[in-house]
């Protein structure tokens, strides 16, 4: 294999010449670091590569005021506890350098500045590529997320240009636009918090279907002690696709996909904050946004919040089905044994997704590698007599 370009490289340092590797797990969020967890407990030999300069950049890159929508109870990963009073909601810095921390408390091995450009079948096993490098493996695991390039509707590029546009990916904090009336759309939570946040400085128009919101406020007794508990155990064993009742809530939430309902914020609260609530965003007239009642809006400002789709064209396989998601089975890919994925929407249940919901998965994923490592073993040939 070609030498290893300047990267950086956190925990024990793999083998990086041309032999097998055993597993290259792809990303090092929290998916791909509970999965380092599980492989590292069973001694199995691995290498994480991550995109991101530093591990946790894909949080920190996030919009300033960003804060996540389960308590610090639920936000762990395998074997520690996130570091924050168990009722609060850890802003997006919290969570970037907790991974960061799970990483060096674990040893995992993470090689940063690596973004992979290709998996590819390799005989039996799996040929990782990211530019000049290469790994060849046993195992891979797809640890990226679903969800990559943000979506935004084909007459966005119609708008004028005078207009500043963003998408939640993008945006930051409310100095990023200009003064002037502003269009939201996507009214799910990221829309509803960013469209909070930019009321204080702009009059505000949020665009989107109406998503619901949770049946109490995301602080309180009565969500803390009964709510979100209930609401907990549910996205973790009842909500799963092994059952009508889960795969129904996968088909509501996929396809199309739909954001969950509001949790801090509440629909009173963007109505005190002067927030006023429009249809959806349809079309581009002149330069200026429709909405979907024949309106067209005199704006300065659009920020998207209309979400993120599937982009994995880089595993070169013919594996992926509904919703451009991968065909599996609880994160197995039975076309592709040694392909596995981790954190996919609905893996084993609705949970999986989640920074506290990963790692039940992971755990699974890791036993099969652990299995397959096993089969694949050589065995030694007695000696003649």
């Amino acid at each position: 294999m070609n030498a290893p370009r300047e990267s950086g490289f956190v925990g024990r340092r793999p083998p990086m010449d041309g032999d097998t590797q055993g597993t290259v797990v792809v990303g090092g969020g929290q998916a791909g670091l509970a999965v380092g967890y599980h492989l590292r407990q069973r001694g199995l030999p691995f290498v994480i590569l991550d995109a991101h300069p530093r591990i946790g950049d894909s949080w920190r890159t996030r919009w300033d005021s960003l804060r996540v929508f389960t308590p610090a109870r639920y936000d762990g990963l395998p074997g520690m506890r996130f570091p924050a009073p168990r009722g609060s909601y850890p802003g997006k810095d919290q969570v970037a350098d907790f991974l960061e921390r799970y990483a060096e408390r674990f040893d995992l091995p993470v090689r940063t500045d690596t973004r992979v450009d290709a998996v590819r079948r390799d005989g039996d096993g799996y040929r990782v590529t990211s530019g000049s490098d290469a790994w060849s493996a046993d195992s891979v695991v797809i640890a990226t997320s679903a969800y990559h390039t943000p979506s935004v509707p084909s007459f966005a590029s119609d708008l004028d240009e005078g207009i500043v546009q963003l998408h939640s990916k993008e945006y930051r904090r409310p100095g990023q636009l200009q003064a002037g009336d502003t269009l939201v759309v996507g009214a799910g939570n990221s829309g509803a918090e960013i469209a909070m946040e930019l009321s204080r400085s702009h009059r505000i128009r949020l665009s989107g279907r109406d998503t619901g919101q949770e049946p109490v406020s995301a602080s309180g007794t009565l969500k803390d002690r009964i709510i979100t508990p209930l609401i907990w155990f549910a996205a973790n064993h009842v909500l799963r696709p092994s059952n009508p009742l889960g795969r129904k809530a996968r088909d509501h939430f996929l396809d199309p996909p739909r954001g969950i309902p509001l949790a801090r914020v509440r629909r009173r609260d963007l109505l005190d904050a002067g927030v006023e609530r429009v249809p959806r965003t349809v079309a581009v007239e002149g330069g200026k946004p429709v909405l979907e009642d024949g309106r067209v809006l005199d704006v300065r400002n659009v920020v998207w919040c209309t979400g993120f789709r599937p982009d994995f064209r880089w595993v070169e396989l013919p594996i992926f089905g509904d919703y451009g998601l991968p065909k599996h089975e609880r994160g197995l890919v039975p076309t592709h044994p040694g392909l596995y994925f981790v954190g996919l929407p609905f893996q084993s249940a609705l949970a999986s997704s989640l920074i506290g919901g990963v790692g039940r998965d992971a755990r699974y994923v890791a036993e099969r590698i652990g299995e397959r490592a096993v089969r694949r073993r050589p065995r030694a040939v007695p000696a003649k007599p």
